[in-house]
This record gives structure tokens, C-alpha cells and sequence, in this order.
């Protein structure tokens, strides 16, 4: 008797979460539900990359925010080495900057936690069929996203700054601090950025760490002092 015609395998899951109490009630909470199998469970990217290794399960459920090597990295290194395994993010964040970064590393499913232990089943099992596992508030944001028109270039003008950002900066990162230059909070950031105020804030944090800028006064002058915004001519 085949596996179609008698009764089906549970997909065998690898649980990746940092937070011990989240990660504990994934796996209580899979456990209870049919379909699935936890194998392992990890607290960060890394060691989910290991046991992938070792256990080779069929999906991996990621969280995006981990320490040693975050969500993104580890989706990217375990679609690179072991691309029978899928992975399904099961992350608190449903913003551009968490949600395209994933599927460009090769996640097929996307889910936030509020997400019930049926709908990860499916997802999970959506994705093992070759399809995708989104919850319906991402397939909306993806379907936003691609109705949008795209951006026009920019136009060079006065507040524009050198083409390699100075310090290491990222892109964006830079784009926030002329926005803190601009005199923008992080909740109005967060608006014109359309990501979460806790974006935000990690740009910020990353930029003051790479400038050894304290507070909002001095990235303003140093975004002065670097070229990036000019004061305006009379």
C-alpha cells in the first residue's frame, strides 16, 4: 500500500524561536494537532541551520528576530544547502522590511503568531505541496504591494548627499537619518517608510552603533557635516 493510499506522514518540523516560552508553547501547541511531527526545536538562527543538518525535517517554522544569525540568514543558508526543507516564518512582524527580505531568501510561507495551530498545519502543508503558506493579511500586503505604481528616480537636488553612504550606513538607514535630519518622529518615519515604529527604531539603533552618534541632535549634525543635507541657501 502507498502513502496516498494509506494513512499520510506528519511533516516533520524543526521549531526556530529565541524566546524559550514562545518556542516551548509552538511545539506543546504542534503537538496536539495532527499532520505535523516536531523533531527539534532551536533559539536561533544558527542552530537551526544545525539541525536542519542533523535532522533534515521537512519544514523549518523561522522567527525573523534572532540572535547570532537572524531569520533571513538562516532561511537563505538552509534553502542554499538543503533545498528539500521548506521554511515557513512564524514571526510577530508583518512589515515590508521583515516580510520581502524572507521571501527574497526563500521562505514559501509566512505567517504571524497570532496565527492558530490550524492555520500553521496548513500552511505547513501548503507549502509541501508546492505551494505557497501565507496568511491572508500577507497575501493582502503582497497584493498592495504589487498594485503599487513603481517610484519615480529621484531627482538630484540641494539635500542630496554623496552616492556611497559614509560610516557603512545601508541605504535605508541612511534614508532615516535625512528623515531625522528632515526633523521627522519615528512614529511619521514609520508612516512615510510604511514599515512598524519598531523598524524604525532598529535602523536608528544600527546607525547610531555605526556612527557612535548618542540622540537625534547629533545625527542631525552629522548629517550636515558628512554632506548629506546642506543648509538651505537664502
Amino acid at each position: 500500500m502507498t502513502e496516498t493510499e494509506g494513512e499520510k506522514k506528519p511533516a516533520r518540523v524543526v521549531v526556530a524561536d529565541d524566546q524559550t516560552v514562545v518556542r516551548e508553547g509552538i511545539v506543546m501547541l504542534l503537538g496536539l494537532l495532527p499532520g505535523v511531527e516536531v523533531v527539534g526545536a532551536a533559539g536561533d538562527g544558527e542552530e537551526a541551520v544545525q539541525l536542519v543538518e542533523e535532522l533534515d525535517p521537512d519544514v523549518v517554522l523561522m522567527d525573523l528576530r534572532m540572535p547570532r544569525c537572524d531569520g533571513v540568514e538562516a532561511t537563505r543558508r538552509i534553502r542554499s544547502q538543503h533545498p528539500r526543507t521548506q521554511v515557513v516564518v512564524l514571526t510577530t512582524y508583518a512589515d515590508d522590511e521583515s516580510l520581502f527580505p524572507a521571501l527574497r531568501a526563500g521562505a514559501r510561507g509566512y505567517l504571524t503568531k497570532d496565527a492558530g495551530g490550524d492555520e500553521i498545519v496548513r500552511a505547513v502543508q501548503s507549502v509541501l505541496s508546492g505551494d505557497a503558506g501565507l496568511s491572508p493579511s500577507v497575501q493582502r500586503r503582497l497584493l498592495e504591494r504589487l498594485s503599487q505604481p513603481e517610484p519615480a528616480p529621484a531627482e538630484p537636488g540641494p539635500a542630496m548627499g554623496p552616492e556611497t553612504p559614509p560610516d557603512g550606513l545601508t541605504a535605508r538607514e541612511t534614508e532615516v537619518l535625512l528623515l531625522i535630519a528632515d526633523g521627522l518622529s519615528n512614529q511619521e518615519i514609520a508612516r512615510r517608510l510604511h514599515v512598524s515604529t519598531a523598524t524604525v527604531k532598529t535602523h536608528i539603533n544600527n546607525l547610531f552603533a555605526k556612527t557612535g552618534l548618542k540622540d537625534r541632535a547629533q545625527a542631525v549634525r552629522y548629517a550636515y557635516s558628512k554632506g548629506l543635507v546642506r543648509p538651505p541657501t537664502r
